[in-house]
């Protein structure tokens, strides 16, 4: 019998999946900037970020996003990161402190209940974080209340478990091996959340933001195997690390192994190339 979703065990249990995945995911950071770059400057340009601008970058992670906005918005600007989990965020810290960046901010915080300034932001970003957030709705709304009018709200979120197979195998081969049935790939919290078509674009508008537009941009892994792409979702706070936990070691090699091999139908000549698309949306506050 399925047990009733709560909130508040799922953001206990995500921040500390991020808690001890921190390390990890940031010593991939040169792996996930190269993913996610096309990506990132299209957020960036959609939102018109600018010198002297003040952002809010929502579910920052380790920051490699909030380099590029510290970039833009200058000396004279400024950008408030925050996310739920601490200790990536002290990685974020330690990152833009290396970069040389002294604009911006660093605090924890519960995307869904920010308790930020009202009308204090010209800008605000969330780079896949928007999608593991139990209630959606309330991140945006809280988001709408920070900006300015005028300000602009941007997301980058996973599409459809179709359009993103290699996260989709993963999960399949993973449960199969767990002994366990597919589970709703929409489900609030998961990476898919947000991905059904016109969802997110609803949201925003239910949010009070105006001028909302969604465009899918294709961000492929390109890596030199499958190998490499296990190694990073095994350091990362991957659901499938979760769904594994439960099986004694030769279990877990098997679906690891599994996994490498279905992954295999991505290799090519020169690597491997790994599909993914995101959805990026926009909207103004008026």
């Amino acid at each position: 019998m399925n047990t009733a979703f709560d909130a508040a065990i799922f953001k206990q249990q995500t921040r500390a999946q991020w808690d001890i995945s921190a390390p990890g995911w940031n010593a991939h950071s040169a792996m996930i900037r190269q993913w996610l770059a096309v990506a990132t400057r299209a957020m960036l340009d959609i939102a018109a970020i600018g010198e002297d601008m003040r952002v809010l970058d929502v579910a920052a992670g380790a920051g490699d996003q909030t380099l590029d906005i510290a970039s833009r918005v200058g000396p004279q600007g400024s950008v408030l990161v925050t996310d739920l989990s601490p200790a990536i965020l002290e990685i974020a810290a330690r990152n833009l402190a290396e970069a040389g960046f002294a604009n911006a901010e660093i605090r924890v915080m519960d995307a869904e209940d920010m308790k930020l300034e009202d009308a204090s932001f010209d800008a605000a970003l969330s780079r896949l974080g928007l999608m593991l957030c139990p209630d959606p709705l309330a991140a945006l709304s809280g988001i709408y209340a920070a900006l300015k009018p005028g300000g602009r709200a941007c997301t980058l979120v996973f599409s459809t478990p179709q359009a993103n197979p290699c996260v989709s195998i993963l999960m399949q081969v993973a449960l199969s091996h767990a002994g366990l049935p597919q589970a709703d790939p929409f489900r609030p919290g998961t990476l898919f959340s947000l991905g059904k078509p016109g969802m997110i674009d609803d949201l925003f508008a239910k949010a009070g933001f105006a001028d909302v537009a969604t465009t899918a941009i294709s961000a492929p892994f390109e890596l030199a195997s499958a190998a490499a792409y296990l190694d990073f979702i095994q350091s990362s706070a991957s659901p499938i690390l979760s769904i594994l936990k439960g099986l004694d070691r030769d279990r877990q090699e098997a679906a690891w192994a599994a996994m490498e091999a279905a992954l295999g139908r991505f290799d090519h000549a020169g690597g491997w190339s790994g599909p993914n698309e995101l959805l990026l949306t926009c909207g103004t506050k008026l």
